[in-house]
C-alpha cells in the first residue's frame, strides 16, 4: 500500500496552540500573515523556479501567483533570531516549520507580528502504529519468464504499457520526484544501475533530517522506485525507465506525527520548483502516534489536512500527481493527500484484475469518487535489500508508482497537453468508465487506448469548419464557425464509447457564426467526447474533454 498514516483538519490543525503551558521539545508550524515584504515578484519568477518549472506553466497556461512567491526570507530570520531551529519553509501554506525545547521560544515566535499561528506537529506520544508501512513483503521466490521484462511483465501488460515502450515512449525526458521515507539500496541494486549510468538520478533531498542521506534509514522508496525506474532485462524492468527523478524523503520511519504532512508539501513544492512533470507519493496519513491528530472521514475533502492541500496546489502549477489510495487498516477510506482534488488517486487490483481486499474507497467527504483509477498492487513485483526481486509484494504502495511511470510514457509523447487532459483520457481508457463507483473508480486504464484518444488527427486549417471551446471545458462551450461559406451545419456529439449525446441542424450567419453548446456540454459527465460537424461540402471532428 502506502505507508498509511493520518492526519487532522486543517481546521484543527491551524488551532493555536497554548504557549502557556507545559511544552515538551517538539517541532511546530508557524504560519505567516502575507507575503507582501517578499523581496521576490511574480513577475520574475527565474528567480524562484526553474525554467522548466516556468516552461511546465507556460505549456499548460498555468498563471504564475502570490501562492507561488517563497515565505519572506526576513519573517524565516525572525524565527530563527528566537532561537529556534528553522527546518523547512512552505510557501504553498505560507510558513516554516521549527523545533525548540524553550517555551519562552514559542512565546516570543508567538509575539511576532507577522506570525498569525502555531500549530504543534510533534510528541505526547499515546500509542504507537504497530505496522507503519502496512506492506506485504511477500517473497522473493521467483517463476521463469523468457520476456525482457521477467518479473515485472504481468503489471505492466495490465496497462498495455509495453506497448507503448514499444512504440518509443518508455519516460525519457520526463522528470518524477518520488516522495518517500528513505531509499536504502537504491545505490547498489543491479536494476537501478542504468539510472546512475545515465545520470537519470537528477538529485536528492531530505525533508525528514536537515542535510540527511536518503539512502538510509528505510527501503520503502527502493521498492517504490523500482516499480517505475528499474531496467535489468530478464528480471525486471519499471514502467518508466527511461525518465528522470528526484528522491526525496518526507516521510519519518520512525514516527507517526504530523510534521510528516508539512514535510510533504515542501517536498511537492521543490519538486514543483525543480520542475518535475509528475510527482509519486506512496503515502496515506489517517492514524498518528498522538491520537489527537487522527483523521475522521468528514476531513477528508480535499482542502483540510496539509497534505491534500499541497498535493492540489501541485496539480494545480501542472504536476500530474498520483498518490497512493491507502490500505484499509481499520479504516477504509481514502487517506490524505489522496482525498485532494485534480490528482490521480490510484487503488490496488491483482493480475488477474481483481481489486484487492485491502485497498482503500471512496467517496471523499465531498462526494468526489476515489479512487481515481486502478493497477496492480496484489502480487506486484519490487526490488529490495540490494539484488533480491520480489514478486509478492502487496500495497498501493506499489499500485501508484506502476500508474506514475505509465502516466509519464503517455505525458512524453503528447507533451503539449495538460494535466486534465491527460487525467480525463486516462479515465476514459478505463475498464469501468462506464459506470465509475467508490471501489474502483474508473478502473484499470489502457494506455494504448489512452493514447489513441489523444492521438486526434486535426484537419489542415483551411478544411476545418469550426473551432470549439474552452477545452477542456467546464459548463461552457461554443463552436466559433470559421468557414465562411458554411451557414447550415449538423452537429453531432459522441461519448467515446460510440454513444449519441445530441445531433442537431443548425443555421449560422453574422458575423461571429457562433453555436453554444453551454447546455449540453453542462449536462454531460466528466471524460472524453468527440463533436462530429457536416455541411455541404465540408466534414470535421473535434475532441472534447469535459471536465470537473
Amino acid at each position: 500500500m502506502s505507508i498509511n498514516k493520518n492526519i487532522l483538519t486543517l481546521a484543527l490543525m491551524l488551532a493555536v496552540v497554548s504557549i502557556y503551558g507545559q511544552i515538551s521539545p517538539d517541532k511546530y508550524f508557524i504560519q505567516f500573515t502575507d507575503k507582501s515584504d517578499s523581496k521576490y515578484s511574480i513577475d520574475h519568477p527565474e528567480e524562484f523556479l526553474t525554467q522548466r518549472s516556468i516552461n511546465r506553466r507556460i505549456k499548460q497556461n498555468i498563471a504564475i501567483t502570490e501562492t507561488d512567491l517563497p515565505v519572506v526570507a526576513i519573517y524565516v530570520e525572525g524565527v530563527r533570531n528566537t532561537g529556534a531551529q528553522i527546518l523547512n519553509p512552505t510557501k504553498w501554506l505560507n510558513g516554516v516549520t521549527i523545533y525548540t525545547a524553550d517555551t519562552n521560544i514559542l512565546q516570543d515566535i508567538n509575539a511576532l507580528p507577522y506570525v498569525s499561528k502555531t500549530v504543534k506537529l510533534s510528541g505526547d506520544i499515546q500509542s504507537v502504529t504497530p505496522d507503519k508501512f502496512n506492506i506485504d513483503p511477500g517473497t522473493t521466490t521467483k517463476s521463469v519468464s523468457s520476456n525482457d521484462y521477467g518479473y515485472s511483465y504481468g503489471q505492466i501488460n495490465q496497462l498495455s504499457g509495453i506497448l507503448l515502450h514499444d512504440s518509443g515512449y518508455s519516460g525519457e525526458d520526463m522528470v518524477i520526484a518520488v516522495l518517500d521515507a528513505g531509499f536504502t539500496g537504491v545505490q547498489e541494486h543491479p536494476v537501478f544501475d542504468h539510472l546512475w549510468d545515465n545520470n537519470r538520478i537528477l538529485g536528492t533531498k531530505d525533508f525528514v533530517y536537515q542535510g540527511g542521506d536518503v539512502f538510509t534509514g528505510h527501503s520503502h522508496g527502493e521498492m517504490v522506485l523500482s516499480c517505475m525506474g528499474a531496467y535489468l532485462p530478464g528480471e525486471m524492468i519499471g514502467t518508466a525507465p527511461e525518465a528522470s527523478y528526484w528522491l526525496l524523503r518526507s516521510e519519518d520511519a520512525s514516527s507517526e506525527t504530523l510534521i510528516e504532512e508539512y514535510n510533504w508539501v515542501s517536498a511537492a513544492e521543490f519538486a514543483d520548483s525543480v520542475g518535475a512533470d509528475v510527482i509519486n507519493s506512496s503515502l496515506s496519513y489517517v492514524w498518528f502516534d498522538n491520537s489527537v491528530w487522527n483523521h475522521t472521514h468528514d476531513q477528508m475533502n480535499g482542502h483540510t489536512a496539509p497534505a491534500s492541500i499541497g498535493a492540489s496546489y501541485a496539480a494545480h502549477t501542472g504536476i500530474f500527481v498520483c498518490n497512493s489510495a491507502g490500505n484499509s487498516v481499520g479504516v477504509t477510506w481514502v487517506g490524505s493527500p489522496g482525498d485532494a482534488d485534480s490528482i490521480c488517486t490510484v487503488g490496488a487490483v491483482m493480475l488477474n484484475g481483481e481489486r484487492a481486499s485491502f485497498s482503500s474507497v471512496g467517496p471523499t467527504a465531498d462526494g468526489r469518487t476515489v479512487p481515481v483509477v486502478m493497477a496492480c498492487g496484489q502480487g506486484a513485483t519490487v526490488a529490495t535489500g540490494t539484488s533480491d526481486i520480489n514478486i509478492n509484494a502487496n500495497g498501493t504502495s506499489f499500485s501508484s508508482p506502476i500508474m506514475a511511470g505509465m502516466v509519464a510514457c503517455l505525458w512524453q509523447k503528447h507533451y503539449n497537453l495538460s494535466v486534465p487532459t491527460i487525467m480525463e483520457a486516462i479515465k476514459s481508457s478505463g475498464n469501468n468508465a462506464d459506470n465509475p463507483n467508490d471501489l474502483i473508480g474508473w478502473g484499470i486504464p489502457d494506455f494504448v487506448v489512452a493514447d489513441s484518444i489523444l492521438t486526434t488527427i486535426h484537419p489542415p486549417v483551411n478544411n476545418q469548419i469550426a473551432v470549439g471551446g474552452p477545452n477542456p471545458a467546464t459548463n461552457i462551450y461554443n463552436l466559433n464557425i470559421i468557414k465562411e461559406s458554411v451557414t447550415d451545419i449538423r452537429v453531432k456529439m459522441y461519448s467515446y464509447n460510440g454513444q449519441i449525446i445530441m445531433d442537431n441542424n443548425y443555421e449560422v450567419s453574422g458575423i461571429s457564426k457562433i453555436i453554444s453548446l453551454n447546455n449540453e456540454v453542462s449536462q454531460i459527465n466528466p471524460g472524453y467526447y468527440f463533436i462530429e460537424l457536416s455541411s455541404e461540402n465540408y466534414e470535421q471532428t473535434i475532441q472534447l474533454i469535459k471536465i470537473q
